[in-house]
């Protein structure tokens, strides 16, 4: 059974009525046409014109008015989430920085180990005749400043990437983080598109001129996340 229209209004057929009840859903308008039946072909064509009919939008808009009354969800609120999105400071999450080079803090600037194990390993693996020695001490740490009278690395230090503990995040910067997980190359670090989001916040302004639905071309409003790599440097281990 189709569902009744206002007093002077279109009523929609059952297969549009179903088509608005999935594009609720997921605001996927090709997936709400596979889904209330059309051609899976035509499904992407269908979709968006069903959207521009004023009968199916008027329906949506209706729906969504009352979903927003019920859950309080606001275009406001959700103008104001892809805002802190889009201007938040990536630096809380990732940055590069450049600490000491294995030469920086080393006795008479020769190359310094961490430890005495890290040595030990060292020399077990070496070849016959290239043993390394430990006149440059121990105690490196990657995270010290680099010396300005390195001879090595000239007081530049080598640029590391590091990534904050995802625990502490708080404000835009726990918005902006999408996930994190370990691949074979180092820690994958996931980050909302900023440049996404700010373009649903000039949509919504309307800051475009072209014409928009309730939808992007692809289906969804979901910013695509980005990644960066986080792969450990590769410290030189030989003296």
């Amino acid at each position: 059974m189709t569902k009744k229209a206002a007093k002077g209004a279109v009523e929609l057929t059952a297969r549009q009525s179903r088509f608005v009840d999935e594009y609720l859903k997921d605001l996927s308008a090709t997936q709400a046409a596979i889904r209330a039946g059309y051609s899976k072909k035509t499904a992407g064509r269908t979709g968006h014109e069903n959207l521009k009919k004023p009968e199916i939008a008027s329906a949506i808009q209706e729906r969504m008015n009352d979903r927003s009354k019920r859950t309080q969800i606001t275009a406001d609120k959700v103008l104001e989430r892809w805002w802190e999105i889009a201007t938040a400071d990536a630096g809380e999450l990732t940055q590069v920085r450049h600490g000491c080079c294995r030469y920086c803090h080393g006795d008479d600037h020769q190359f310094q180990w961490k430890d005495e194990e890290e040595f030990a390993r060292a020399m077990a693996n070496a070849e016959f005749g290239k043993e390394p020695n430990d006149a440059g001490g121990y105690g490196f740490r990657d995270f010290n400043l680099p010396h300005p009278n390195c001879p090595q690395c000239g007081g530049e230090g080598v640029p590391r990437v590091y990534a904050e503990d995802t625990r502490k995040l708080t404000g835009s910067a726990k918005l902006l983080f999408a996930g994190v997980k370990q691949t074979k190359d180092g820690l994958e670090v996931k980050m909302h598109d900023q440049s996404k989001a700010l373009e649903n916040v000039a949509r919504h302004l309307g800051m475009f001129t072209d014409r928009v639905d309730h939808v992007s071309s692809d289906g969804s409003m979901a910013p695509k996340p980005t990644t960066i790599q986080l792969v450990a440097p590769n410290d030189d281990s030989d003296a």
